[in-house]
């Protein structure tokens, strides 16, 4: 399936929850800037919050997938596509390397985030929350976000997104109490190949989504 733009498929997506969730207490957390463009469609249709969760892969030097994922929080979570034997030979062997990517990566999202977080805790306590990524080829930044809800009280995990591949779809069934995903794909693509337009605002301007929802509630 492919779709006009990240913000068409948040619109679809929507649609699916609306009956549902219109009048339940719900919050967004879009688990990237691209995400953000299909959860402010939701968040519109749900008049509810919206979120932000910044994460960034770690990856060992000539590993195509990732190691492990960290939040903007400093939360490390390990990518479970990996054996247990495989993670401590990557943690004995690569430590140094594991720590000086944590850093890097923990500064390059302070830039982003500038003064402040786009998320706290308190909005999500008590709601449903719903993740949205724009495309999983992976469940790591899933991973994460439950990681990162687990100590508060939620009344529902769902997770919404446009596409996924098979594995991710069979992760999301362990992690959430309900699933959106409108199309399952076996030989995933990269997320951008599934719209037709790419093109991206500024991180500023998907900053200034997430604080303007409220006034775009239909």
């Amino acid at each position: 399936m492919y779709f006009k733009s990240r913000m068409a498929a948040g619109r679809q997506i929507a649609a699916k929850l609306a009956p549902k969730y219109r009048y339940e207490n719900c919050a967004v957390v879009a688990l990237s800037d691209g995400a953000v463009l299909v959860g402010a469609e939701i968040a519109k249709a749900l008049h509810c919050v919206l979120t932000m969760l910044l994460t960034e892969d770690i990856k060992l030097p000539g590993e195509l997938n990732a190691l492990a994922v960290i939040d903007q929080d400093g939360k490390f979570t390990y990518n479970n596509m990996f054996s247990t034997g495989q993670l401590e030979a990557f943690a004995g062997e690569y430590h140094g390397f594991i720590e000086q990517e944590k850093r890097v990566k923990i500064h390059n999202m302070n830039k982003l985030l500038g003064g402040g977080g786009l998320i706290t805790r308190d909005l999500l306590y008590g709601h449903n929350v719903i993740l949205v990524s724009d495309g999983l080829n992976s469940a790591l930044s899933l991973d994460a976000a439950v990681a990162y809800l687990k100590p508060i009280r939620i009344e529902k995990t769902i997770i919404a997104t446009p596409t996924a591949s098979v594995p991710a779809v069979d992760r999301m069934h362990l992690l959430a109490d309900e699933i959106v995903c409108l199309d399952v794909i076996e030989n995933f693509m990269s997320v951008s190949h599934y719209y037709e337009n790419n093109k991206m605002p500024s991180h500023e301007k998907i900053v200034q989504t997430i604080k303007d929802i409220v006034l775009a509630w239909q």
